[in-house]
């Protein structure tokens, strides 16, 4: 098993995470698995994750977000295997199958479609049509974007919705104590967000909405949108309504999902595929308010179901669901069973590799 992207742990990100819980739990199954990505140094190394094989090939350059390394189509080439995994978007890495051929087998899963960067779109297109077409299947993590895609639409006939799973199992620990403490600190309900503070996670919507809503928001994470962001709440007058908790570790971050009252995520733009500090705190009892992309933030939280809906780059219609949430404990209640439980069926790690494994005999036996 091959898998292909561009970054591995320790750098962190939604795609990095899922390729690393993804290979380290198909190694726990049985399966001989090695990752190739580019190394953030000039080298190449190959280490060991968990029974992984890492090969991280030396690095030229980064250009649009894109790590170049010529070493990486040598490590593709050379690494035969039954299907090789891409995932998209990198551009190198797919380059790297095409050429290369280290299987006759290719799935390809497809995170997001390519937002910010319309230019390198324009010339990235007819090549990303010739991947798809080469693929054997094509993970979609949601329906709705296998619909909304003008990409996937094209191929819904190869495409199988698997979306995308979550190790649950450390949410259920919370220390109480901490959970009282933080409840006392910043008082009820309490609105809270994890994330990268990006320009797409439509962050200063939600701090715009919080100016009409009667409870506290909690901002957990750090990014480049930082700076205005706490600009816009000095400016605005909400320090005591609005707190930035920084990066919260993986120890400490249960005590706030189990402290929280509602979830926010009031992403703008279709960068944000999935969301799955969503699932998270959906597991852990709290209803979210989200926006309609068209993408699988809508099919992770069901409206009216485990939470609301709202549109995009709606600073008034985020007030009104939050402020409806947080002046309705009964509401709360009956949408957080239902988030909890969905999280658990639709969305844990057991979950989502038993459907990948699956597809892949169904291809190896066809």
């Amino acid at each position: 098993m091959l898998h292909v992207y561009k970054d591995f742990f320790p750098v962190l990100g939604g795609i990095e995470n899922h390729v690393r819980l993804l290979s380290r739990e198909q190694v726990r199954r049985g399966l001989e698995v090695t990752v190739v990505v580019a190394n953030p140094g000039g080298r190449t190394v190959v280490e060991d994750f968990d029974g992984v094989k890492v090969v991280k090939s030396g690095r030229l350059a980064t250009v649009a977000s894109t790590p170049l390394s010529v070493s990486l189509f040598a490590e593709v080439r050379k690494h035969k295997a039954d299907i090789t995994h891409l995932h998209f978007p990198y551009p190198l890495g797919e380059l790297a199958y095409l050429i290369g051929k280290p299987s006759p087998r290719m799935i390809i899963t497809y995170h997001s479609d390519i937002v910010r960067q319309k230019n390198l779109l324009r010339f990235y297109a007819p090549f990303l049509q010739r991947v798809l077409s080469r693929a054997d299947a094509i993970i979609a993590t949601s329906p709705n974007y296998v619909s909304s895609s003008p990409y996937l639409s094209r191929f819904a006939d190869k495409c199988a919705v698997i979306p995308f799973g979550v190790d649950l199992s450390w949410l259920d620990r919370p220390d109480e104590t901490k959970v009282a403490s933080i409840r006392q600190r910043y008082g009820s309900p309490i609105v809270f967000f994890v994330g990268r503070f990006r320009y797409y996670k439509g962050l200063h919507y939600l701090i715009e909405a919080m100016k009409s809503v009667s409870a506290t928001l909690l901002l957990c994470g750090s990014g480049p949108q930082e700076p205005e962001l706490r600009d816009q709440v000095e400016r605005e007058g909400l320090e005591g309504k609005v707190a930035f908790l920084g990066e919260v570790g993986d120890a400490e971050l249960p005590n706030y999902y189990h402290a929280g009252d509602i979830f926010a995520f009031p992403a703008c733009e279709r960068s944000e595929a999935f969301g799955i500090s969503m699932v998270e705190a959906m597991a852990c009892g709290l209803p979210a308010v989200c926006t309609e992309l068209g993408t699988g933030t809508t099919f992770v939280n069901q409206h009216g179901v485990t939470g609301l809906v709202v549109p995009p780059r709606d600073p008034r219609a985020l007030a009104e669901a939050l402020g409806r949430l947080a002046a309705d404990e009964t509401l709360r209640r009956r949408l957080a069973t239902a988030a909890r439980e969905r999280a658990r069926q639709e969305f844990s790690q057991e979950v989502m590799v038993d459907r990948i494994l699956g597809l892949y005999r169904r291809l190896l036996a066809a």
